[in-house]
């Protein structure tokens, strides 16, 4: 009994043996390509990931940044929209605001309203 347990601890120890000879290993080389293969695509995806991050990030940053020009341009154009603001504006043109209400021209109309 002693015997069987003594081979198979043998066989045991030489089994990884097997694994080392040049038939085995030469097997193996197409399962190491491709587990090499996948390591270079889960590098560049790593660094697929970092870039498509960065460029989020820069096009967030700019959209920020044009949101505040926007702010900065709707403010500006609302001061010099207001009345007074426009009055200083057309002032060297010759422009005054009126004082007295607009005077509503009408043709005089001679045939009826029918058009005929």
């Amino acid at each position: 009994m002693q015997e069987q347990d003594n081979i198979k601890e043998r066989e045991i120890k030489l089994d990884w043996k097997r694994w080392l000879n040049y038939q085995s290993l030469v097997k193996q080389v197409p399962f190491f390509l491709f587990l090499a293969v996948l390591a270079v695509i889960y590098i560049y995806n790593g660094h697929y990931a970092d870039k498509t991050i960065r460029n989020i990030n820069r096009t967030a940053k700019e959209v920020k940044e044009l949101q505040w020009e926007y702010k900065t341009v709707k403010s500006e154009v609302m001061f010099q929209s207001k009345q007074s603001e426009l009055v200083k504006a057309v002032e060297p043109l010759g422009l005054k605001e009126l004082t007295e209400a607009p005077v509503v021209l009408t043709a005089p109309s001679n045939s009826p309203k029918g058009g005929e």
